[in-house]
């Protein structure tokens, strides 16, 4: 009778809603990812410059379930605005480990926020994806990143090098285990 119940679905803190991305978000993803302080540290991608590259992110992350990925939009409750991103890709089921990235705008540093949301995005992947590994890549001078991760127990476990427009990026790996 019932469909198939959705894993991802939004969630909810003390302060935020993390929203499942949709395709009514691609203005805020092209005013986040074409922002120079967000791509600072992003040494995956271009910076965005169209809403057409706003869609494609969007409808990666918004493929039929079951998926290997998934990113919440971050709308502050008491301003009502989007105000980042995070999310879980990479997800190796068998392996039960998955890779996590976020990204706040430049106003709302400082404030917690990220903390609140990346506890609440822990525990779903702990107790709805079954994950007992959250690994994150954090280039070296990323140091707010790195401060987060740590904060929130991540243990650096080694070095990885990007290749990003033919420069090489060293990285440090850290992974959270939830065992």
């Amino acid at each position: 009778m019932g469909g198939n119940k959705l894993l991802f679905t939004d969630l909810e803190t003390e302060r935020l809603l993390l929203k499942s991305i949709a395709l009514d978000d691609k203005g805020f993803i092209l005013s986040q990812f074409s922002n120079d302080t967000i791509n600072r540290y992003l040494f995956d991608a271009e910076p965005m410059t169209s809403l057409d590259d706003a869609t494609e992110l969007i409808n990666f992350y918004m493929q039929p379930e079951p998926r290997l990925q998934h990113r919440w939009v971050i709308v502050s409750k008491s301003e009502k605005e989007k105000i980042g991103t995070c999310g879980f890709h990479c997800w190796n089921q068998k392996d039960r480990s998955v890779e996590v990235g976020y990204d706040l705008c430049e106003a709302f540093w400082g404030k917690g926020y990220m903390t609140e949301a990346m506890k609440e995005i822990i525990s779903f992947a702990r107790n709805w994806m079954g994950v007992r590994e959250i690994r994150a890549c954090i280039y070296l001078d990323n140091s707010k990143s790195i401060i987060l991760a740590e904060r929130l127990g991540f243990i650096f476990s080694g070095t990885c090098h990007q290749a990003f427009r033919d420069k090489d990026y060293l990285h440090n790996n850290y992974s959270l285990h939830l065992d």
